[in-house]
């Protein structure tokens, strides 16, 4: 036999892949490529790593050539890695090659003469172990570690044995949405195609920025002369992934699987490595759920180890494989399955990760699997529709059991409403047979719970429309659908809408199942509520009287709906004028909640809530800003920081800091509130507009009245462009802008706006509603400031009598429009009147709020003023001195209320004849002005200009 030609360098072993067409060069890659051509120091191995399809070959090709080509290798050994035989073939082959194997006694002697030519020869060379099945097939033929030597491997294993201080694990990522709609350009280019980039945007989103699916895809479309919206209308019609792509036999780019394929192997090296037979069930549930993240609490739940137990496969191979055959069948003789722990299914998600079949993330528990989308659906795409439909239901079942009654970790619940999202489309009648499922209603209930509305009504939009193709028109789970979404729509801002599709229900639930059904009793219960909010509220006390006692005799006095319709009732009661009833109700109800429910209950911070609300409203501020402190502790410490209740219990304590007279520490605490609900809501929530509204407010009565203005004009627009011209938040913001520009001196301005906006109003909520007849009331006043006080008189004349017809003689609001009703007649001219008038209102006022009310003490301040308008300076400062006292007593001495009293005291003693001590009273208020609301605050600014009146006054007096 011949001697062997002397080789020739450079010298390439074994046959790279071809360069895909349209190569995309990748982000990451110059560094890839320094760090594994870098030389001069010990042989760095780079590993790229990654899923079937990201590429990796196609990477380690291109740097091999830029290599070979750029002269840094005299040789190149490309091997196909696909099992240990192949491996020693190749190294024998570059044995044999470089003439180091002339007389190997076999395959394994020659690799090994290769191994040891590699660690001694002058040569540069590049060994590339492509598509490594197993780390365990390069045990002792790893190439040796040295200068001028470099090794580069692509597979899809993740196993520690890969990394190490010579060994550096890189993985290979996905296309980034750029790299992927540039590719499919340059790609469909080539056939002289041209498709508009947001096409190829979504159609790479559709394929998860896969570049294998990318390549068949694009081929597909071309072969089969598709638009990119026709091959997307495919997909969604979710069918099987082998007829979306070209046959084997056509494949681009020399690939040698077809998509659907392209796990396959993973997943039957997943079967026979430990923990054996998890691998594949898991990844069956898994495909099931969100791509972008799984929380491990569901896959790890007791309905998803009961799955994993009943569907472990069994070992093809291994040493112990016969053992556990074994083991397994007495199991079942004993009618029994060996139990699946927790760590047995933590085992199975990280040999997925490490076979790069998904990724697991345990310091992110919430998110904690995560599969690329097409491996979810080429595992589906195997399963047959029964094994679909029972698999989709194990998943809701864990989905399910992870979620917490009390939606504390906002981060969870929003991984978990993702994953039902994702589950629903993945088997939608599954999730109906043989009933609904109630993941599907625990989701709309976390939407609206979460404030999310639109995305409520379009879930229960579509749960109804489910409900009655699967269960008929009459089954409790489609009367269900029907009134959650009559209740996002109530919430949404429509409650009429909201009334209307709750009786038209409530009167088919009649006959079946009966007025006093449980279901029923929700109905109604809802129905009050909404017919409240509609304006309604005598109808609301009316219908929540009459159905409590149903609820007591049906349900039993503590069952947790009859006390929620017993507070329901109670504010209601508030809300109707009934204060004190509702202030009542709420503490005995709060004994009951405590009692049946628990101290840290949601109900019972709910109802600890309502009552702090009401006693403020009552006339208790100090007391009512306490208890809201409390509740606000319990709150976090039982949901957390960032939960919604949270975050509404922070901006109820900012407003009641208000109503209490800490303007700025209302406005202080809005603006921290605002920049957490921008944060955890997003700026277009209406918990997030609410408190942008609150704030322009409480800001306006800081003094900042043209910067209230100027926030409330741009919140107005944003509620416009995010709930819509008719939605009750939009018409109310509109009111309070309104309003901030009269008082900023746009009085005209006002007017105008409120005339077109009563318009509106009657349109929307009907001229009955308390939120029509308050803008009726501010129109009367701003007129009465624009025009003549005789036509407010009018006006407010008018008004008084709608609001008796409509609220009652009692209601605080119908007692505040005999308020101004009163003294705008002084404004016309009878002060008399208005001194008779007031005191008559203030008896009443002392019978249904209390002495101490506010509004009772702000009716005295009227009646002294007027008394001293009608002439009597002197018992006006009698009546002012003694509010005063009171007003320091109940409200506290910096209250804005005790500071305007202090200001009109001393107005009226000027007026008696006493003008130096008016200018005394003055000099000693302005300094306490200032420090409380601030130099620039308009009450600052009429406390200096009284004081300048009075100090003139008295100068004039004395030069007499």
């Amino acid at each position: 036999m011949g001697a062997q030609a002397p080789v020739s360098w450079p010298h390439q072993v074994g046959v790279l892949p071809r360069e895909a067409d349209c190569f995309q060069y990748r982000d990451g890659i110059d560094e890839f490529q320094r760090t594994a051509s870098a030389s001069g120091t010990v042989t760095l191995c780079q590993v790229l790593a990654g899923s079937g399809g990201v590429g990796k070959s196609q990477l380690a090709a291109h740097h091999a050539r830029g290599m070979l080509r750029g002269g840094r290798v005299d040789l190149l050994v490309w091997i196909n890695a696909g099992s240990r035989a192949a491996i020693q073939a190749a190294y024998a082959q570059a044995a044999a090659d470089v003439a180091v194997a002339a007389d190997a006694a076999g395959p394994e002697d020659a690799a090994e003469r290769f191994l040891a030519w590699l660690n001694t020869t002058e040569h540069r060379w590049l060994i590339v172990l492509d598509d490594l099945t197993d780390p365990e097939d390069l045990r002792a033929l790893w190439p040796p570690e040295r200068a001028d030597g470099w090794t580069l491997v692509t597979t899809r294993r993740r196993d520690a044995s890969l990394r190490g201080a010579r060994r550096r694990l890189v993985d290979v990522a996905l296309f980034t949405e750029t790299e992927a709609i540039t590719y499919l350009t340059a790609k469909l280019a080539v056939a002289d195609r041209r498709e508009a980039e947001v096409e190829l945007a979504d159609l790479a989103a559709d394929l998860g920025c896969l570049p294998l699916a990318l390549s068949q895809a694009a081929a597909y479309l071309i072969d089969e002369d598709l638009t990119v919206p026709t091959y997307r209308q495919l997909l969604r019609e979710r069918r099987p992934l082998v007829e979306l792509v070209p046959e084997e036999a056509e494949l681009p780019d020399d690939q040698r699987t077809a998509l659907a394929a392209v796990w396959a192997l993973s997943i039957a090296r997943a079967d026979r490595s430990r923990p054996v037979g998890l691998a594949r069930p898991m990844l069956h549930l898994a495909s099931m759920l969100a791509p972008a993240g799984i929380p491990l609490t569901a896959l790890t739940s007791p309905a998803a180890l009961s799955y994993l137990a009943r569907h472990r496969s069994g070992p093809t191979d291994g040493p112990n494989g016969w053992r556990d055959r074994i083991a397994r069948f007495f199991a079942r003789s004993a009618r029994r399955r060996p139990p699946v722990s927790m760590e047995d299914a933590v085992g199975a998600m990280r040999l997925l990760h490490r076979l790069s079949l998904a990724d697991y993330f345990p310091d992110t528990p919430h998110h904690g699997l995560r599969i690329h989308q097409l491996t979810q659906r080429a595992t589906r795409d195997d399963l047959r529709p029964k094994q679909l439909a029972a698999l989709a239901r194990i998943a809701a079942d864990a989905l399910l059991e992870a979620w917490p009654d009390v939606e504390a970790d906002t981060d969870l619940t929003r991984a978990l409403r993702a994953n039902s999202g994702a589950l629903h489309p993945n088997a939608p009648a599954a999730l109906w047979r043989p009933d609904g499922h109630m993941v599907l209603f625990r989701t709309g209930t976390s939407l609206g719970q979460a404030g999310l509305v639109s995305a409520a009504i379009e879930h229960w939009q579509r749960l109804q429309a489910e409900a009655h193709q699967h269960l008929g028109p009459k089954h409790p789970l489609t009367f269900a659908t029907r009134a959650n979404l009559a209740r996002s729509r109530g919430t949404a801002g429509d409650a009429t809408a909201a009334v209307h599709e709750l009786q038209e229900l409530l009167d088919e639930m009649v006959p079946v199942p009966g007025i006093h059904h449980p279901w029923a009793l929700k109905v109604r219960a809802s129905l009050a509520r909404w017919r409240g909010e509609a304006g309604d509220v005598r109808g609301a006390v009316s219908a929540l009287e009459e159905l409590l006692d149903d609820m007591v005799r049906v349900l039993g006095s503590d069952h947790a709906d009859t006390l929620t319709t017993s507070g329901d009732l109670a504010i209601w009661r508030g809300e109707v004028g009934d204060v004190a009833g509702a202030v009542s109700a709420l503490e005995e109800l709060l004994d009951d909640v405590v009692r049946v429910l628990g101290p840290d209950h949601p109900d019972t911070l709910t109802t600890r809530s309502d009552l702090a609300h009401w006693r403020g409203v009552a006339g208790d501020a100090a007391n009512s800003v306490g208890a809201l402190e409390d509740v606000l502790g319990d709150v976090v410490r039982k949901l957390g920081p960032d939960h919604l209740d949270t975050l509404i219990a922070r901006g109820n304590l900012a407003s009641s800091r208000g109503e209490a007279g800490d303007v700025a520490g209302a406005v202080s605490g809005l603006e921290e509130l605002l920049d957490d609900l921008v944060r955890v809501l997003g700026p277009d929530h209406p918990d997030t507009l609410a408190a942008r509204g609150n704030l322009a407010m409480w800001r306006g009565e800081a003094g900042d009245l043209a910067g209230a203005a100027e926030s409330a004009e741009k919140l107005t627009g944003d509620r416009l462009g995010v709930l819509g011209a008719d939605h009750p938040s939009t018409l109310t913001a509109r009111g309070n802008l309104a309003s901030l520009r009269g008082e900023a001196g746009d009085v005209a301005g006002a007017v105008s706006a409120l005339e077109v906006l009563l318009r509106d109003m009657t349109r929307v909520l009907g001229p009955d509603h308390p939120d029509t007849l308050t803008i009726r009331g501010n129109l009367a006043y701003w007129s009465g400031r624009i025009g003549s006080a005789t036509e407010a008189v009018d006006s407010f004349a008018q008004l008084l009598t709608d609001r008796v017809r409509v609220l009652g003689p009692n209601h605080p609001d119908t007692l505040i429009t005999r308020g101004n009703l009163a003294s705008w007649r002084g404004e016309a001219g009878d002060a008399a009147g208005t001194v008779s008038a007031l005191e008559e209102l203030l008896r009443d006022m002392t019978r249904v709020l209390g002495p101490e009310h506010p509004d009772t003490l702000t009716t005295r301040g009227s009646l002294a003023h007027w008394i001293g308008e009608r002439g009597d300076a002197a018992s006006a400062v009698e009546a002012f001195t003694q509010l005063l006292a009171d007003n320091i007593r109940v409200l506290g001495p910096d209250h804005p209320d005790t500071l305007n009293t202090r200001g009109n005291l001393a107005s009226c003693l000027g007026d008696a004849g006493d003008p130096a001590g008016a200018a005394s009273a003055l000099q000693e208020l302005l300094g306490d002005v200032v420090r409380v609301l601030g130099p620039d605050h308009p009450g600052a600014i009429a406390t200096r200009h009284n004081l300048f009146f009075w100090l003139r006054r008295a100068a004039t007096v004395e030069d007499s």
